[in-house]
């Protein structure tokens, strides 16, 4: 399980890289022909929005995270729950958020099914 959890924490990452990010590409790789989001804001997003959006960045804010945990739901479906912040060029962190995404194997990859961002109610 530990393989696993690192591989899907990597998946995960490569989503707040913002070299990834401009990628159209490769988020269309990374996220299911179904993909959905409930984000922070609590507003729902296809993948549509979501790749537009992230392609569009021109400057995404630094992504701090840690405390990923990986839960097997099926054979080819997990769970990855996770905190993250936007890290502010002096190192400061805000916007504190758990999140929590569902992952699911196609064929031989694995892609982003579902994506959900809550405010955390603290820093840590």
């Amino acid at each position: 399980m530990r393989t696993r959890l690192a591989e899907i924490q990597a998946l995960e990452v490569e989503l707040h890289h913002p070299g990834v990010r401009c990628s159209v590409a490769r988020l269309q790789q990374l996220l299911h022909k179904d993909f959905h989001e409930v984000g922070r804001s609590g507003r729902a997003y296809d993948r549509e929005t979501i790749i537009r959006f992230l392609g569009e960045q021109k400057a995404p804010p630094s992504v701090a995270s840690d405390e990923f945990s990986l839960a097997q739901l099926a054979p080819d479906v997990v769970l990855l729950t996770y905190r993250s912040a936007h890290q502010k060029p002096d190192g400061t962190l805000e916007n504190h958020t758990l999140r929590s995404s569902v992952w699911v194997r196609v064929a031989e990859s694995w892609q982003l099914r579902y994506h959900q961002g809550t405010p955390a109610a603290f820093p840590w």
